[in-house]
């Protein structure tokens, strides 16, 4: 039997970024996938194994991408705390960026959750792919709280994902229109969380 025709699959994950971009989870099947990029399903399936590694995929190469910008803006944390500010605020800036060069991947990251998108069907080896993601991820939270306030304890680590996942949800991925500045908000609320969090300076509450 004759070898399905491969594709590209950079292409084939833009295409299935873009169908869940624009018809949700539910829109994005093999069927959808192969009407949308003129190949077949067979060779969908030859390139992903299955439905849940696709989106596994698609997921793991979006989140890479969003994870290196963000390793990268963490730059140099030697001057102090004040370098590890701005250092936060690079990192919490990031959706912007790829929404400006990637908007679909950044429908995908920050619009769904990942309970949403992968199942429990997903493969062993997509899944030791994800472990070493989020133990990545979790490097670069205690690398900026080590840098704010020289220790990585669940309370500053805690801190730190609200300046650069929660806030920058909130401020920079908004729907509604805005007349201020929203980099400038950011940077602002970022700044007030870090000045004020009474736990991470030993103060009660």
């Amino acid at each position: 039997m004759a070898r399905p025709r491969t594709h590209d699959i950079d292409a084939l994950l833009d295409a299935a970024e873009r169908l869940l971009a624009e018809h949700g989870g539910s829109g994005l099947t093999i069927r959808a996938l192969a009407e949308s990029t003129g190949a077949s399903s067979g060779s969908l399936y030859h390139a992903f194994g299955s439905r849940s590694d696709l989106l596994g995929q698609m997921w793991l190469r979006a989140a890479t991408r969003f994870l290196e910008l963000q390793e990268q803006a963490i730059g140099d944390l030697d001057g102090g705390q004040e370098a590890a500010i701005e250092a936060t605020v690079a990192v919490a800036s990031v959706p912007a960026r790829i929404r400006a060069e990637h908007p679909d991947t950044a429908t995908l990251l920050l619009r769904f959750r990942r309970d949403e998108i992968l199942d429990q069907d997903l493969s062993p080896e997509l899944r030791r792919r994800l472990e070493r993601l989020d133990r990545r991820l979790l490097e670069v939270l205690r690398r900026l709280a080590d840098g704010l306030w020289g220790r990585h304890d669940r309370p500053a680590v805690e801190t730190v994902a609200v300046c650069v996942v929660d806030l920058p949800t909130a401020i920079l991925i908004n729907r509604r229109e805005r007349i201020i500045d929203p980099l400038a908000a950011l940077e602002a609320a970022i700044r007030g969380v870090i000045h004020g969090s009474r736990q991470i300076r030993g103060e009660s509450a």
